[in-house]
């Protein structure tokens, strides 16, 4: 092929390769994850990663495809197919053709996998990340949405992160829809605004109550001198959003606009909402968990597209420095609440369900900055060096032994000589290399040289020391080559 028409070496934009030392320190973590989930009683299910769009339900296809947010393409019917964005729309799907008795009632599950989103990718956002969920489907009970938050708090603490490193955010989206309705922002001709105020709301750790109030007022300047429109409230409908906000009396919400707060207390869903908190609270507090693990927390906003009462939020409160000595806070690892109207849209029946999910990546990236990832410790395989391409069969049986004794090995696969095959072990990281020349067959030896060992030596010797004591280099009879690789490692 002409140097023309060659394609690019190139990852795909917001996309990236992993590396072996990462693809085991996450097996470990999900081991760790799988281990609490199954000790909670939820069972694994899995669903594959391409979907009918129509099934996803936050994305429908136009002429050409779906809208920016999910990768589509049309099959051969006609039909639109999805990658799936996350792990709860296809367990609603599986759910809802399974109805007729084939799962138990709660159906308690777990699953995890790679979720993809067609969007802007950024510092450490990709559109290819991994996800883990647990979901009870079938239960309209607080206790469900306590016992998530409980299994979640447990979850960090197996992988290391201690108490007060984490916690555990509890809100309710009905204590919103509450304060939207006595706001007067309902119906879709008010959606644009309704979006406005609650992403202003999220911004309180961001911004603080000062950028919040300018956020839901007029709007706000950054540092930057951009501009953000806010939702343009009045002064006595903001003081109602930060009561909320805030989880304070309107006294203490930092402005001289008091209201009165029977407005907010005399709506329904509002009240509602505050008593499903108080289930919650109280079943974890009897269960043990107090606030400094799980707590409620009004300003937690999020999943606006499907979640229809409690949502939770797993933040870490962990500060570490980054590879540039910044201070780095990675707030959320995981979140999730009630979906009650999932699996209504292909039943027509409102089918309770609520679950919680952790950002595999993000968090064990979040683990690693701070020193508690586990990465697995695998060490290389020993290396057999080929010195004669005529005596292949004989490097073989030496691999084929060291693997029956349950020793990591493989036979140097080049066409190169000594030197090249060294360098490649020691790419390779092997902590041994096996050698065999036509003089050490005749005597019926093998040399094993200590890599690791070897390195470590040549620190403290001179060349000469090290050529002429063959240090970390011993011979052993052909038939103690097991024996001698097992106590050379160890």
């Amino acid at each position: 092929m002409s140097k023309e028409l060659r394609p690019k070496a190139r990852v795909a934009k917001g996309f990236r390769d992993v590396g072996p030392d990462e693809i085991r320190g996450l097996r470990s973590m999900l081991a760790t994850i799988q281990q609490v989930y199954e000790g909670y009683g939820f069972e694994p299910v899995e669903q594959p990663f391409i979907e009918y769009t129509d099934a996803l339900g936050k994305f429908l296809p136009d002429q050409e495809r779906p809208n920016a947010g999910v990768f589509s393409f049309q099959d051969e019917d006609g039909q639109w197919l999805s990658l799936r964005y996350d792990l709860t729309a296809p367990l609603a799907r599986y759910v809802a053709e399974n109805t007729q008795g084939q799962l138990p009632t709660p159906y308690r599950s777990y699953r995890n996998g790679w979720v993809f989103r067609n969007e802007k990718p950024g510092p450490g956002r990709f559109r290819q990340f991994m996800q883990f969920d647990a979901d009870t489907v079938g239960s309209a009970s607080p206790a469900a949405d306590a016992e998530v938050c409980m299994m979640a708090a447990d979850t960090m603490e197996a992988l290391g992160i201690a108490r007060g490193q984490y916690v555990m955010k509890v809100n309710n989206r009905k204590i919103l829809d509450g304060l939207l309705q006595v706001l007067g922002i309902e119906g879709e001709e008010s959606a644009g605004r309704k979006l406005t105020v609650l992403r202003a709301m999220d911004k309180l750790d961001k911004f603080g109550a000062y950028g919040v109030r300018l956020l839901l007022g007029k709007g706000r300047k950054d540092e930057s001198g951009d501009f953000t429109k806010g939702a343009d409230l009045n002064d006595v409908q903001i003081e109602h959003v930060m009561a909320v906000l805030l989880n304070q009396p309107y006294a203490q919400t930092g402005s001289q606009h008091a209201v009165d707060t029977s407005v907010l207390e005399s709506n329904a869903l509002y009240r509602e909402g505050f008593a499903e908190l108080d289930q919650i609270n109280a079943l974890v507090t009897a269960a043990g968990y107090g606030p400094d693990r799980i707590r409620i927390d009004p300003s937690i906003v999020r999943g606006l597209e499907y979640y229809t009462g409690p949502v939770f939020e797993c933040e870490l409160l962990i500060e570490a420095k980054d590879e540039d000595g910044r201070t780095v806070r990675f707030g959320s690892v995981g979140g999730g609440g009630r979906y009650d109207d999932l699996v209504a849209r292909f039943t027509g029946q409102k089918v309770p369900a609520t679950g919680f999910s952790i950002g595999v990546s993000r968090l064990y990236s979040a683990l690693k900055l701070v020193g508690q990832a586990k990465e697995a410790n695998v060490l290389a395989p020993v290396v057999v060096l080929v010195m004669d391409k005529e005596r292949q069969v004989d490097y073989w049986r030496m691999v084929m032994t060291l693997r029956a004794a349950g020793i990591r090995a493989e036979m140097y696969m080049g066409t190169a000589g000594m030197k090249a095959q060294m360098k490649y072990a020691d790419k390779r990281g092997s902590p041994l290399v096996i050698i065999q020349g036509s003089d050490e067959k005749a005597r019926g030896e093998v040399q094993i040289k200590d890599l690791r060992l070897g390195s470590e030596l040549a620190e403290n010797a001179s060349r000469e020391e090290y050529a002429s004591q063959r240090l970390a280099q011993q011979s052993v009879p052909e038939a103690e080559l097991v024996a001698a690789v097992k106590k050379a490692l160890a």
